[in-house]
């Protein structure tokens, strides 16, 4: 028979004191399992809490603090100082040509002592100032005419494009919409600006209809890209809040990439993929560019469509893997990262191998990636990045597929750039006809940007052909 541990009873049958121990034991062993759980919990919750830029879709501009930059191999990071570099091209401002020259202003010396011989040659500077009163009035006047018969009064019809524009005439009204859209500015701030600068007080009222005469100049071209939407070969889409009144509706982003080619817009109550199906419908066969959104790969179930997810998301999210507590999973994102990294070695050599060598170096490096992607351990974050190669791996890879398909949504994303920027300022929309201002000012700005035309100018010859009843400008590439 065996003794206790204390030696005062047997293992069947032990002490009192030895029992209050085990017990005690026991608990403490249960209060450990607890507390190590909720640790590991805790520490999760730290990594998510410590997601920046770098580890998620996040903006930069929500980083608390930056991640600092790593430092340079050759040791301690060399302050830069401002201005130009070393190295840098100087640039400067050409001069105006003579044809924009209003006026010549020559200095000359009133006595030339002896010595000294005048050249043909000068020192320019060229000044450029505003007129005092930088626009002009125009009083039309329609002569009155009475039927001497019924007494009745008539006046000579005005000029369509005078009876439209109304006090504000098309470039005036361009540069009213132009603030407004491309500026950032309120009404209030460009009653003030109206006011201030150019000695020309008008009223709250008058600029909101300026407004909207100036979106409704704009509506042909942005329906005309609404129109061509489906027929687009490649569309990178992205979408964003968009505040209305404590509602939260959404912008979407269409953009078809290239200098020749446009940007669209549309506000919408739904994030969904009706969206989708509503403005591309079953007849789009092109490729969509998008992050890994439910609406995108919903869409892509129901369709016949080609989708290549974003690898800069992707990238963030297996980025933050290593930040997480659990060695194994750490140590599953560092692979997986690796293999991204071989994957976009071998893109970007492309040009600088055969076409049939470069084709077997994509597919290796492909397999290579999937095979470590697909060896996920039993950890929850690391099997949600294993199941979207599971289910939608060749949507990862168009690109390698088909040239001149970007890897990235980048295009997109940078368009809505300013759309956060103008959320930020004017607090959004209060209605339907804001809505619709935003989405055509929107498209014609990043158009017109896309294809190095000048907004402003567009704007005003919108206006124009809309005051004057003709055919509206269009932001489609012409037909070589």
């Amino acid at each position: 028979m065996s003794l206790c541990c204390c030696g005062m009873g047997t293992q069947e049958r032990r002490c009192p004191n030895c029992q209050r121990l085990e017990a005690a034991v026991a608990e403490l062993r249960k209060q450990l399992e607890t507390a190590l759980a909720r640790i590991a919990e805790l520490e999760r919750e730290i990594a998510c809490l410590k997601k920046n830029s770098t580890t998620s879709s996040k903006p930069p501009s929500s980083d608390i603090v930056k991640p600092p930059r790593p430092a340079p191999a050759g040791g301690k990071r060399r302050k830069r100082r401002g201005g130009g570099q070393p190295g840098h091209k100087r640039h400067t401002r050409p001069l105006f040509p003579p044809e924009q020259v209003d006026k010549t202003c020559v200095y000359e010396w009133t006595t030339v002592p002896a010595g000294w011989k005048p050249l043909k040659r000068f020192r320019v500077v060229q000044q450029v100032e505003l007129v005092e009163k930088p626009y002009r009035v125009t009083e039309h006047r329609a002569r009155l005419y009475r039927n001497l018969g019924t007494g009745q009064v008539l006046a000579t019809r005005l000029p369509e494009e005078v009876r439209r524009g109304g006090l504000l005439g098309p470039r005036l009204t361009a540069l009213v919409a132009y603030q407004k859209g491309a500026c950032h500015m309120s009404v209030e701030t460009i009653r003030r600006f109206l006011a201030d600068v150019l000695h020309l007080p008008i009223s709250h009222g008058q600029v909101v209809k300026t407004v909207q005469k100036a979106s409704e100049a704009l509506r042909p071209c942005y329906e005309q890209l609404q129109g061509v939407l489906p027929q687009q070969a490649y569309l990178g889409i992205d979408e964003t809040g968009h505040p209305e009144r404590g509602r939260r509706l959404w912008s979407w982003c269409f953009h078809a990439p290239g200098r020749d080619r446009f940007t669209w817009f549309h506000i919408d109550p739904s994030r969904g993929s009706k969206v989708l199906k509503r403005y591309l419908g079953k007849a789009f066969r092109g490729i969509i560019g998008c992050d890994y959104y439910a609406a995108y790969r919903k869409f892509l179930r129901e369709n016949d469509v080609w989708l290549q997810f974003c690898w800069a998301h992707l990238i963030r999210d297996v980025k933050y893997l290593t930040t997480l507590p659990d060695p194994v999973t750490q140590g599953y994102g560092r692979r997986l990262l690796a293999k991204i990294k071989a994957l976009f070695r071998t893109w970007h050599r492309r040009q600088q191998m055969p076409e049939e060598g470069w084709q077997r170096a994509a597919a290796k490096a492909r397999r290579a990636l999937l095979d470590v992607a697909r060896k996920e351990p039993a950890r929850s974050e690391a099997q949600n990045i294993a199941r979207r190669f599971r289910d939608h791996a060749d949507a990862y890879f168009t690109f390698l597929d088909t040239p001149g398909i970007e890897p990235t949504n980048n295009g997109p994303e940078r368009q809505i750039r300013f759309l956060a920027i103008d959320r930020k300022i004017t607090q959004g929309t209060r209605g339907d006809a804001g809505r619709r201002w935003c989405e055509r000012i929107w498209s014609v700005l990043a158009t017109c940007a896309q294809q190095g035309r000048s907004a402003f100018e567009f704007i005003y010859r919108s206006i124009l052909a809309s005051f004057a009843d003709q055919p509206s400008p269009s932001l489609l590439p012409l037909p070589p």
